[in-house]
């Protein structure tokens, strides 16, 4: 009877919590809401687009691609590894290197190549690796194993500090990996930017200041927090939290690995309520308390309640992402999908600018977007003066070899390296130059004022692409 009052607290928790999951989607959980004006400064080429880049990797650290990581952090570099605070200090800061490692690689890859990151997750290998990670890590949490070298190569290391070392900077070369869902536009703009500047030292530069944002708060956790409480029953309480948390993001990778399963999440709004029961019920079994290691009784009861509160997270974001998927199905817009010719034909016929919205339902900005900009009502009607043409490079559209060749053609046309992207096209059919480009999560707002700016953009001073 105690054991269920102590619980009943958890179990409400994780009721409002997951009910929560879908509208917490919607504000910025994918990282930044909006570039924060990294797009611009980069244009101009303003040093505040190193202070943006820095303040994007810092709201990136509390997605939650990377926020579970912390305690990782914290147990293994910080408490476990260090006996002094400056051992902590140089643990915490090779795994913030090791982040930095990741990006200023990509940065160098973006200028070198031309590509964006965020086309890595649409291949379902690297969508599997990560959500293999992330397994293994919440593994680790439920006390499967544990993280460490094996002994041989310990006793090697041991003359140069031990083996925390070397398994910091690596943690943070992995930590840059799994982050790589939840950067958000910032990282976005920044690679689009990189890509087109075409210079291996700037796209070195931004991205391992990007990087930086996202390990300062590992920095300050791991090299400051070497004292910490003595160990007792509530440390298997807080493994299991950050092992369900971490379960629930590798099914949420999962989910995305294999299109066909969205046909399992039902997009109805008591749906989310069902899965937050269910999240509940697991609390209430022992999800978080339980140890796997205790009677076989408990063992069961907390194996069904970590299934029950994982597969409820995974569900409610998923029920979220149908409902949201069918709202944009209804939203009146009278897009013209991925078939351009029509598209610039009917402009011209009609004498009306264009607008194109190249989208992915892999693409959490893009998906933000739809509920910033393309939501208002003011820019639905300002729209109705334009031809809608979206190009969609969806998972399951991309199937086509066809359609795929077809929309590949369109992104190296326009030079699209990242996503979202939305560019215009005057009445004289007059592409507006690449700052004029949207290319991060904008509100109704902005978007109205580009959209309204269209047809006064090209002038003779500004020199505008001619599409037809």
């Amino acid at each position: 009877m105690k054991k269920l009052l102590t619980r009943l607290p958890l179990a409400a928790a994780a009721f409002a919590l997951v009910a929560w999951l879908p509208a917490l989607s919607l504000t910025g959980s994918t990282g930044a809401a909006t570039d924060l004006g990294l797009g611009r400064y980069l244009a101009e080429g303003s040093a505040l687009a190193f202070g943006a880049a820095f303040a994007g990797g810092v709201l990136t650290s509390l997605t939650p691609c990377v926020y579970p990581l912390i305690p990782i952090t914290v147990s293994i570099f910080g408490a476990r590894s260090a006996r002094t605070r400056r051992q902590a200090v140089a643990l915490s800061l090779l795994y913030v290197l090791g982040i930095a490692a990741t990006y200023t690689a990509l940065g160098v890859a973006a200028a070198l190549g031309g590509k964006a990151f965020g086309t890595v997750m649409t291949n379902p290998w690297a969508v599997g690796f990560v959500a293999l990670v992330l397994a293994a890590m919440a593994a680790s949490m439920f006390g499967a194993f544990e993280l460490a070298l094996p002994a041989s190569w310990q006793a090697r290391l041991s003359s140069v500090g031990g083996t925390g070392y070397a398994g910091a900077l690596g943690m943070g070369l992995v930590a840059g990996i799994i982050a790589a869902p939840c950067t958000g536009p910032v990282l976005a703009a920044a690679l689009a930017f990189v890509a087109a500047k075409g210079s291996v030292t700037f796209g070195a530069g931004i991205m391992f200041v990007y990087a930086l944002g996202i390990g300062l708060l590992f920095f300050l956790i791991g090299a400051f927090s070497v004292a910490l409480p003595k160990s007792g029953p509530w440390m298997e309480t807080v493994k299991s939290f950050f092992g369900v948390a971490l379960l629930a993001a590798a099914g949420l990778f999962a989910k995305d690995a294999f299109p066909a399963l969205r046909a399992v999440f039902s997009p109805a709004p008591q749906a989310v309520l069902w899965a937050a029961a269910a999240a509940a019920l697991g609390l209430l079994l022992g999800a978080l308390d339980l140890s796997f290691g205790g009677p076989a009784r408990h063992r069961l009861a907390k194996g069904l309640g970590v299934a029950l509160a994982v597969l409820a997270v995974v569900y409610a974001v998923g029920s979220g992402a149908a409902r949201r998927e069918a709202l944009a199905r209804e939203d009146g817009l009278p897009w013209i999908v991925n078939d351009e010719a029509r598209a610039l034909a009917l402009a011209r016929a009609e004498g009306k600018p264009v607008l194109v919205d190249f989208w992915a339902d892999w693409c959490a900005a893009c998906i933000e977007l739809d509920h910033t900009a393309w939501a208002d009502p003011a820019v639905r009607e300002e729209a109705k003066k334009f031809v809608l043409l979206k190009i969609d490079n969806s998972t399951q559209v991309m199937d086509d070899a066809r359609v795929a060749a077809a929309v590949d053609a369109i992104h190296e046309k326009y030079g699209i390296v990242g996503q979202p992207t939305v560019l215009f096209i005057d009445r004289q059919g007059r592409e507006l130059p690449a700052q004029a480009r949207v290319t991060a999560v904008v509100d109704g707002v902005e978007m109205l004022r580009r959209m309204r700016s269209v047809d006064q953009t090209c002038t003779a001073a500004v020199a505008c692409l001619a599409r037809w």
